[in-house]
């Protein structure tokens, strides 16, 4: 094997440790320890403390507020402690594990490498300059040819770039200069000494691996590649002379992590046996029958966990239904607004966008009034961005508008609500799109307009019958009320870097009331009805389909129902009444969350929703831990405090568990992802988190930093996350998840992906089967396709395990 070979083998394994981190635009919540899922989590987050430093389990202080607020059952964690080998008092363990951890290896008296950090300065400054998408007014020279290139170009007239080593003459390609580099070094370190490379700048070599992996405009405008950026970061090192061989310092906290795994899996068990204990019970009772009363009309949410509360009090509004799917509602596409610059995903990062969806106008006139109030608040808004971002007119223009800045800082400020209140009215003299617009579904033919890039503009008719059945077949389906919504999601924030995070995931931190619009128009045509009633689904003909759009941080859900049909005026205003008296139910629950006050829950939202200065406009997905699929039954007349992502799933009528495993392999996955966001950020939030908004600086539509520079900050704040400094609001627990199906079906999708058993066999994920053909009993799975009855487990493994061939005992 060539040396040339050697060394790009080395980069492959090195680059597989590094998790990828999506834009702060376009928010995706993601596992940032995802490089090593192939390992069980213990291992895998000893060796992320190893190269980042980072803590990957909550802290003695976290567990021990937990077992005083009765989180944590003490009978369970005894049986967690005895399996681990631990028979202390569970106060005085924790007590050695604060001592442990309180003590990190050379806390004060580590010597910072000034060389290493000196690498970490030029490369972020370029970095910044180089990866922006969109917010700079100066770019750096000759992006357009490449990352490396680029570096090549401008580091002889970079002063804080010696003129030393292999910087002195860099060779034309960047494999060369990683060769040049790691020569000197045996061949058996030298994948150790780029994971190290890699590791000391996480956020933006994750942020690299997502943008090279998306092959989006701007990879492809300005490409970048792992391979470059640790040629040029190798070429400052020698340059500089950093010591680049590779640490034998490895962080010994193997007991402690031991034990913080003990109080962490009896943590999950006290949650995850109560979660099943409910799907249980329910799940009896549905056997015994219920209510087949056509309802007033079925409304489908995303299965976020903030749907959760507003189906609840939807429900008991009047006779509803209320399922949960996904949020891009099955349809992968890339979305274009009217008169947005740009098209944007619109379907979860597992998945590849299959068509290019725009919106059209339908009305001139309300188009001409829409176009020309638009035209004017654009253009005073890009006066505004050059006067501010001009040094030569900066402080001229603030001269001359300090003291309207100064009168509008004051209003969002001081009566937030009263500007939320104006920003409505005047939102109400610019008409939305959807009020003027209509998604272009079907397929274009003609040759301008037939593809837009390398997609296809729209669908056919087949494709939109397989997408509406798709979502009948996955949520159970077999009948339907005169109305039928699709609600999708977004959130409503001021001045925050993290508004996408708040978006919907399903639609890569996207608002999914488009996707909503589309899966109506889809359901909504007659030829489409007409195959779908071939198929078996009964779709009446007085079932229309409507979209909408549910507001997070307010609680509001927007009806787009301005072609309903007259003869369903009656019900449509009957259910617009009651969601916002559902709407008043679900905000006061959420303000008292807030510690607000619950009988002002709807303009404390709004308050929240319009005040510059709210770091913490709402909870976001902070307190998932569950996920259900099965049907609304089992979980309807209960309140999960909007922990639990819900997924709406008919086991009797998913014969052949293609449903299942859909559900399986896709919201699964992601709902693991968004998980482990959340659990890692509140364990260590400087190193897998964002730290507080206050300190946060926004750089190149990317991401943030902390201060003003070094590595990009791409977790979630503190403020989505801990009620105060030292108390999190978010209980970091990993997935458990409920399903609602006979075990063998389980065990069939299982063994066909091996991503899936991985997940479970190495401890990211937990999984418990309510078999209703099994006399409801619950199994719990524990590894290689073995379970073991839920009766006989009290939080670790223990007594009898029964294998797939359970469903015989």
């Amino acid at each position: 094997m060539s040396i040339e070979s050697t060394v790009r083998d080395s980069i492959d394994e090195a680059v597989t440790t590094v998790g990828s981190r999506w834009p702060i635009h376009s928010f995706v919540t993601a596992n940032p320890l995802s490089g090593f899922e192939d390992r069980p989590f213990g291992e895998a987050v000893a060796r992320a403390a190893d190269l980042w430093g980072g803590r990957g389990y909550p802290s003695a202080e976290t567990f021990a507020a937990a077992l005083e607020r009765g989180q944590i059952d003490p009978e369970i964690l005894e049986g967690t402690l005895a399996e681990a080998g631990y028979e202390d008092d569970p106060e005085r363990l924790l007590d050695r594990m604060a001592d442990a951890t309180a003590d990190p290896t050379d806390a004060e008296g580590a010597e910072t490498d000034d060389a290493a950090a000196r690498v970490d300065r030029v490369l972020t400054k370029w970095l910044a300059v180089f990866l922006d998408e969109g917010s700079a007014h100066w770019s750096m020279p000759n992006r357009e040819e490449g990352f490396y290139t680029a570096f090549r170009g401008i580091a002889e007239h970079d002063a804080d770039v010696p003129d030393e080593g292999v910087v002195a003459d860099l060779p034309e390609a960047p494999i060369e200069t990683v060769e040049a580099v790691l020569k000197p070094y045996p061949e058996s370190q030298w994948v150790s000494i780029l994971e190290e490379q890699l590791a000391a700048l996480p956020g933006w070599t994750g942020f690299i691996k997502q943008r090279v992996e998306d092959e989006g405009e701007w990879q492809s405008a300005c490409p970048i590649t792992l391979e470059g950026y640790l040629a040029a970061r190798l070429a400052l090192a020698d340059a500089v002379g950093a010591d680049i061989e590779p640490s034998n310092d490895v962080v010994d906290a193997h007991s402690t992590d031991e034990l913080a795994e003990a109080f962490l899996g009896a943590w999950e068990a006290t949650y995850r046996d109560e979660l099943v204990e409910a799907v249980t019970d329910e799940s009896r009772s549905m056997a015994d029958g219920g209510s087949s009363d056509r309802p007033d009309a079925q409304l489908v949410f995303c299965i976020d966990t903030r749907s959760e509360a507003i189906r609840r009090h939807i429900e008991a509004t009047g006779e509803y239904e209320t399922h949960g799917y996904a949020g891009f509602f099955g349809v992968p596409m890339e979305y274009r607004g009217y008169a947005a610059d740009v098209a944007v995903d619109a379907c979860p990062p597992i998945l590849e966008p299959q068509h290019h969806v725009a919106d059209a106008p339908t009305d001139d006139e309300t188009r001409s009034r829409h176009d020309r109030r638009s035209a004017l608040g654009a253009a005073a808004d890009e006066v505004v961005e050059i006067l501010e971002a001009n040094a030569a007119t900066a402080y001229g223009y603030v001269e001359t508008a300090g003291s309207g800045y100064g009168l509008s800082l004051a209003a969002r400020t001081l009566v937030p609500g009263r500007v939320h209140d104006l920003f409505d009215a005047a939102a109400g003299l610019v008409p939305d799109d959807h009020e003027f617009c209509e998604p272009i579904v079907d397929r274009q033919h003609d040759r301008r307009h037939a593809h837009v890039g390398d997609l296809p503009a729209g669908m056919t008719h087949e494709e939109k019958v397989e997408y509406a059945a798709t979502a009948f077949e996955l949520m159970g389906w077999e009948e339907f009320g005169r109305l039928v919504v699709f609600a999708g999601h977004a959130s409503e924030t001021a001045n925050n870097p993290y508004d996408a995070s708040l978006d919907c995931g399903a639609c890569a931190g996207n608002p999914g009331g488009p996707s909503a619009r589309v899966l109506a128009n889809i359901c909504n045509d007659e030829d489409v009805k007409a195959e779908l009633r071939d198929r078996g689904f009964d779709v009446p003909r007085d079932t229309v389909f409507v979209a909408g759009q549910h507001n997070t941080t307010t609680d509001e859900v927007e009806l787009f129902a301005s072609d309903v049909p007259e003869s369903h005026a009656d019900d449509l205003d009957r259910l617009r009444a009651d969601l916002v008296t559902a709407r008043e139910n679900a905000a006061a629950e959420r303000a008292e969350k807030m510690d607000a006050d619950g009988s002002a829950g709807v303009r404390d939202a709004e308050r929240r929703a319009a005040d510059w200065a709210e770091t913490r406009p709402e909870w976001g997905l902070a307190g998932n831990a569950g996920f259900v699929v099965g049907p609304r039954e089992l979980t309807r007349d209960r309140d999960l405090d909007g922990r639990a992502f819900l997924h709406s799933y008919d086991w009797s009528t998913d014969p052949d568990g293609d449903a299942l495993e859909a559900i399986l392999t896709g919201p699964m996955v992601v709902t693991q992802w968004i998980n482990a966001q959340y659990y890692f950020s509140t364990t260590d939030n400087a190193v897998y988190g964002s730290g507080s908004k206050v300190t946060q600086n926004p750089v190149g539509n990317v991401g943030v930093y902390q201060g003003n520079g070094g590595d990009l900050m791409s977790g979630l704040p503190l403020q989505s996350l801990m009620a105060a400094d030292d108390e999190p609001y978010h209980q970091p627990l990993r997935l458990s998840t409920v399903v609602h199906a006979p075990v063998e079906r389980v065990t069939d999708v299982l063994a066909d992906h091996e991503e899936l058993t991985e997940l479970l066999d190495n401890d990211w994920t937990a999984l418990t089967v309510v078999d209703p053909t099994r006399d409801h009993r619950a199994f719990h799975y524990e590894e290689h396709l073995e379970w073991v009855s839920a009766s006989e487990r009290t939080g670790v493994p223990h007594g009898d395990v029964d294998a797939p061939a359970v469903a015989n005992d």
